[in-house]
């Protein structure tokens, strides 16, 4: 095993970067005797949401006393958070207790990791494809743990788009759903908000029913919501399979924040309470709550499930004296939501607090978009200690700084530290100081490291 248990099986496969395509995943199953075919999946694409969306859905059909396989990506603070297993309702309240409950072993990871090490061999050394990218190995170890672990469904995340992602290789989901939509992976998916939507709807099954958040209620340009649901539609067209748009005004509108840090909305008669808070989590719900009804699961246990949903780094709380906010929102999409809900958070005051952000991104984001977002939702960023990450796709500290400082005509010098342990301390001891908000955001890769780091600093009050 490898530093932070990684799998030693994906150190090379790093260099093999990002290939869409389900060749070497189909024949990596095939070698492993298709073990994707021996349980139910839940299937779910989108930009924005499909984590949190993932977390109500599974929290909700382990309520149901259900044996819930749960696939989500990235890792925040350990790798074996990736692949999961929640043992009905009491693997659900240990979970509860403990956030790393239900995370496949150290043992089974590397049992597993030979197993797909040693297909992964025959199939090179064949000739019968390509050497596969981490992804799909790991896609691979996941869906032989699932198996033998007999689950009664997997809730699956796709890593990226949808038709292409090696988790699109299962054939028969009890419900496939699409989330918020943006522009994202354009390299990869397409240049246009049609093309990426279709990529992502390309996970629609003929025979299983499609959920999708209601493109009206989806932070996009006006000129851009009818084409994702016309996208939609034409993609169930094609399957000839039904389609359901999640949403609901009245709810978003309903929404109320408790003492106690929850949120509280209602939606057809019945009033719903999370602790991930942020409206834009409300959709997010409606549309578990959506898919969950499509699983015949009752409104009781939907509510119940609701309510006992946790999910790390989407606005997160970790300290209320000084304020320090954890959020891994990495596009604009994302960072309107995050100045929304702070907002909201912040008794509707937040042009009136000084912000110091803690930030890392990767190369490929939108940070001028990310940061020009938060400057419309007035976030007050005022100063920065912006850091790499450490991933080789990290946008360079200094690059970052430089960008936050044009964006928000900063006239004092920002500083870059290169890893996230000493930008972390360097960004709480300031704060300490000074009183000013601390919002830790970007690169979900980073708030990861971030989390880990200030449980040795402060007494947060949800880790």
């Amino acid at each position: 095993m490898s530093d932070g248990n990684i799998p030693d099986i994906l150190k090379g496969a790093l260099k093999f970067g990002i290939k869409p395509g389900l060749e070497r995943i189909g024949e990596l199953m095939r070698l492993l005797g298709n073990p994707q075919d021996k349980f139910r999946s839940i299937h779910i694409a989108g930009t924005n949401g499909k984590g949190s969306v993932a977390t109500f859905i599974s929290t909700i059909m382990a309520a149901n006393d259900k044996k819930v396989g749960i696939f989500t990506s990235p890792y925040l603070e350990r790798f074996t958070e990736r692949i999961r297993i929640l043992d009905g309702k009491k693997g659900l309240k240990d979970y509860i207790a403990d956030d790393s409950t239900g995370e496949i072993s150290e043992a089974d990871l590397d049992k597993y990791s030979g197993m797909v090490k040693k297909a992964r061999e025959k199939m090179v050394s064949e000739g019968l494809c390509d050497e596969p990218t981490e992804f799909e190995l790991i896609t691979a170890i996941c869906f032989l743990y699932f198996a033998d672990m007999k689950i009664d469904v997997a809730v699956l995340e796709v890593g990226l788009g949808g038709r292409l992602d090696s988790t699109n290789i299962i054939k028969d989901p009890l419900v496939t759903v699409i989330t918020a939509m943006g522009l994202d992976h354009t390299g990869v998916l397409g240049n246009t908000i049609s093309e990426i939507t279709a990529e992502k709807a390309g996970i629609f099954k003929e025979g299983s029913p499609a959920v999708c958040f209601d493109p009206d209620l989806m932070i996009l340009p006006e000129n851009m919501k009818p084409d994702v649901r016309k996208t939609l539609i034409a993609k169930a067209n094609e399957k000839n399979i039904d389609i359901t748009f999640a949403g609901s005004r009245e709810a978003f509108d309903s929404a109320r924040f408790t003492e106690d840090g929850k949120m509280q909305f209602a939606y057809e008669g019945m009033i719903f309470e999370t602790a991930l808070n942020g409206k834009h989590q409300i959709g997010n719900a409606i549309t578990a709550i959506e898919a969950s009804r499509k699983c015949g699961v009752s409104d009781e246990v939907i509510r119940e499930g609701i309510s006992l949903a946790r999910w790390k780094s989407r606005a997160e709380i970790l300290s209320l004296d000084p304020v320090v906010i954890l959020d891994g929102g990495h596009n604009p999409q994302g960072a309107m939501s995050l100045g929304n809900t702070m907002n909201e958070m912040l008794g509707g005051k937040i042009k009136d607090k000084p912000v110091r952000l803690l930030m890392g991104v990767m190369a490929d984001k939108d940070v001028s978009g990310i940061l020009e977002a938060y400057k419309t939702c007035g976030i007050n960023i005022v100063d920065a200690v912006t850091v790499t990450p450490d991933n080789p796709r990290s946008e360079p500290a200094d690059v970052l700084a430089q960008k936050i400082k044009y964006v928000y005509n900063i006239s004092d010098d920002l500083t870059a530290c290169q890893n996230a342990l000493e930008g972390t301390k360097l960004a709480y001891e300031k704060t300490v100081k000074d009183g000013y908000v601390l919002l830790a955001t970007g690169s979900l890769y980073l708030t990861g490291q971030i989390r880990a780091t200030l449980k040795g600093l402060i007494e947060c009050t949800t880790i």
